[in-house]
């Protein structure tokens, strides 16, 4: 399948793409709304709450301006590498978490997003000095070099 019949084949079957799409397919987070297809061998991951995919998204948008300064970032709005991208969102979630219920066992972004609503009222008020050294101190996996004995 080429990538253009790829593209639009996915937007057919994934019309509401979950915001947190690269975090859910690693495995770093779960969520209850997120449902997932298989399509051309490939995963991807759909919002079943529109509505949830909004605050999402004002969540994602507040990760991605807040954590910039620690991720070096000149420009908060151009388009990030997939690496920077896995920091903001696995880190920044994991750094929700710590803030809102460091005794999970991993961060589950709806209940997450809830609470931080319940505790703080607006997600502007979250505490993000605390929630970005998740996306400073969260590293993806390592590259595995054949040659490397460790």
């Amino acid at each position: 399948m080429d990538e253009t019949a790829y593209t639009s084949a996915r937007g057919e079957i994934n019309r509401l793409p979950c915001v947190f799409e690269k975090a859910l397919l690693s495995r770093c987070v779960v969520c209850e709304l997120a449902l997932r297809h298989l399509l051309a061998e490939r995963e991807t991951v759909a919002c079943t709450d529109p509505l949830a995919r909004a605050v999402c998204g004002q969540m994602a948008g507040l990760l991605r301006e807040k954590s910039a300064f620690a991720l070096k970032l000149k420009e908060a709005a151009r388009i990030l590498p997939h690496a920077m991208m896995m920091k903001i969102q696995c880190g920044g979630l994991n750094g929700l978490k710590d803030v809102l219920d460091p005794e999970a066992p991993a961060p589950d972004v709806r209940r997450l997003i809830r609470q931080a609503l319940a505790e703080y009222g607006t997600l502007e008020a979250l505490p993000f000095s605390q929630i970005v050294q998740g996306v400073a101190h969260w590293q993806g996996r390592k590259r595995f070099h054949p040659r490397d004995p460790h």
